[in-house]
């Protein structure tokens, strides 16, 4: 899939991936290899839109105007290099973070890779870049601030719930369609229907990262808790600044957690329908709804959820723990199922 010596050799490309998220890189291991490239490039992609749109020295509207230049990108198969090589020289150097900066920096080769992909793997690349953005583009819209001075909440569940496929429940409907088309043991499965079951998956994962967060969100004058849900508890989002309205707040998140659950439950139900003889896949599906559900057992019994000094996460050991039972037993089914029904009846 990588050829010739103008595009990211496939050790810069893994060096890439190491410096930008070295959990995803450990993750990417079990990934099926036919398919680890679209895989690792189109997290790339994300993260790149991801570091524009939170690029703080860069004003609002500049911003969803680079989103908007990269998001373009992605419209047709022609990539527009001058705009490529604007956003790099804009937003790189602006990057405190040197994995981010190097990101950026190497955009231009993460094009030149996309371009040797067959069409069809471009295609979801594509549309899962253009669904993405939105989201980032509606964090950008939504929230007028970067801190608790200018803090704004979504309205209604609606908005979280539509605000959770852009950021998350697309790469369900990504995931899906790659590995129907290249994994021989999937091409039984209808793409449609078990799209949508992926895309309940993707939301399950982003209200996990939103439970847990939500002290971290809202210094960054952001509250994903929508007004319609805090209003019936009497509350606003300026008051969950207030560490000691936490009481009145822990309904709504128990509510919130039990949606979480529901669309894991559903991510669960996709985990077991991939074949046994896949054991790649069904672990690089385990993992995400195992550590989500260790997460969200975490928050709900937090002192400090909404003490931004305080990360509410589980740690790196549990991960590894997770990993290794389930890999050690093949991904087992009955031995996932156990420990997946063990932490619901902890957690609702």
């Amino acid at each position: 899939m990588i050829t010739g010596t103008d595009v990211l050799p496939q050790e810069l490309l893994r060096d890439l991936l190491k410096r930008v998220s070295r959990l995803f890189y450990t993750t990417l291991v079990v990934v099926p290899a036919d398919v680890r490239d679209q895989v690792s490039l189109a997290y790339l992609f994300a993260r790149a839109a991801d570091t524009i749109a939170d690029t703080e020295l860069i004003d609002r509207p500049r911003r969803l105007d680079y989103l908007s230049q990269l998001k373009a990108q992605f419209i047709s198969d022609h990539i527009a290099w001058a705009q490529v090589r604007d956003i790099q020289q804009a937003i790189g150097p602006l990057q405190r973070d040197s994995a981010e900066r190097m990101l950026l920096e190497r955009l231009e080769d993460c094009f030149r890779l996309f371009q040797s992909f067959a069409p069809d793997d471009r295609r979801r690349v594509q549309r899962l870049m253009t669904t993405l953005t939105q989201g980032m583009e509606m964090d950008l819209t939504v929230f007028p601030g970067e801190s608790t001075r200018d803090l704004a909440a979504l309205k209604t569940l609606d908005d979280l719930d539509r605000y959770t496929y852009y950021v998350a429940g697309c790469v369900g409907e990504f995931w899906t369609d790659l590995m129907c088309a290249h994994r021989r043991a999937l091409r039984s499965w209808n793409v449609r229907g078990m799209s949508e079951v992926g895309v309940r998956f993707g939301k399950g994962l982003q209200l996990t990262n939103i439970v847990k967060d939500v002290a971290h969100d809202l210094q960054r004058g952001r509250c994903y808790i929508p007004e319609s849900l805090l209003s019936e508890a009497g509350l606003t989002a300026r008051e969950l600044l207030d560490q000691s309205h936490l009481p009145r707040l822990q309904p709504i998140m128990s509510r919130l957690v039990r949606i979480a659950v529901e669309h894991l439950d559903q991510g669960w139900l996709y985990t077991m329908a991939i074949p046994r003889t896949e054991t790649r896949l069904r672990l690089s599906c385990m993992w995400p709804i195992l550590s989500a559900g260790e997460s969200l057992k975490l928050a709900l019994t937090s002192p400090d959820l909404l003490n931004p000094a305080v990360k509410v996460k589980i740690p790196r050991s549990k991960v590894y723990q997770i990993m290794a039972l389930t890999a050690g037993t093949f991904a087992c089914g009955y031995v996932g199922t156990a420990y997946w029904g063990r932490l619901r009846k902890q957690i609702i």
